[in-house]
């Protein structure tokens, strides 16, 4: 596991890693992930993580190969001051249209770039679009022993909406265990960070890494049968807690 990740002090040991795939996380603690894809950009991620060290969040940094390869430096930077970093293909392209020899070197040549720049082994992955089959997450969960993580809000901030925009909906959408999705290729996606941090730290909510957040994950809790009537109303609130199980 990479070294951002939270273990919890527990005297019983983890089982093992499997990988998996997540859009949100069940947790009853108002803490959320900021995510960032398509970086490193060479002028609008030195900014974004200004603006993330002044705030004193950890994030994580979903990047794109060739970038990294272009600039290392910045990947580098990433790592040192305290966030995730992550593969998100090495050219962008929608994964599902690729072959299957294609698709694993864009996944494979993207973590390659990734350790070379920073020494990190990557354990985390979002496919481009969040195009994603079953054929697909086979390969990253079981071959190349890496989660899945897409997003429980999209500000759509790639059509350029305003920072006003971009704010509003992340911070609307934010919900305990919720994965934010933005680009740190988008000038207004950077302008608009020191107001929706504000605002959610305002709703109390807190962040952390998807290592982070992922191992604050809480299990469901089965619904208490006693009765008839008792197991109905366990069904109701069963059926309730059902769409909050999904996201």
């Amino acid at each position: 596991s990479p070294s951002l990740s939270i273990t919890p002090y527990n005297s019983t040991p983890r089982p093992p890693r499997v990988p998996s795939q997540f859009n949100s996380v069940r947790t009853s603690r108002r803490i959320i992930a900021l995510t960032f894809d398509d970086g490193p950009h060479p002028e609008l991620t030195p900014r974004l993580l200004d603006i993330l060290r002044q705030q004193g969040i950890r994030a994580t940094f979903f990047v794109v190969g060739r970038n990294v390869d272009a600039h290392p430096e910045i990947a580098r930077r990433i790592v040192a001051e305290g966030h995730e970093i992550a593969n998100h293909t090495w050219s962008h392209p929608d994964l599902t249209k690729l072959g299957e020899q294609a698709m694993r070197r864009e996944v494979e040549d993207t973590s390659a770039a990734i350790e070379r720049a920073t020494g990190r082994r990557v354990t985390k992955m979002r496919p481009p679009y969040g195009a994603i089959n079953q054929r697909i997450r086979e390969v990253l969960t079981k071959d190349h022993n890496l989660d899945v993580v897409l997003w429980s809000v999209d500000p759509l901030d790639w059509r350029k909406p305003g920072p006003s925009v971009v704010t509003q909906r992340l911070v609307d959408g934010a919900t305990p265990g919720g994965i934010l999705l933005a680009h740190d290729i988008q000038a207004g996606t950077i302008e608009a960070m020191p107001e929706t941090i504000a605002q959610l730290k305002a709703k109390g909510y807190g962040f952390a890494t998807v290592s982070q957040l992922l191992a604050m994950r809480e299990e469901a809790r089965p619904p208490v049968v006693a009765d008839a009537p008792a197991a109905a109303q366990s069904g109701n609130a069963a059926d309730q807690e059902a769409p909050a199980a999904a996201r």
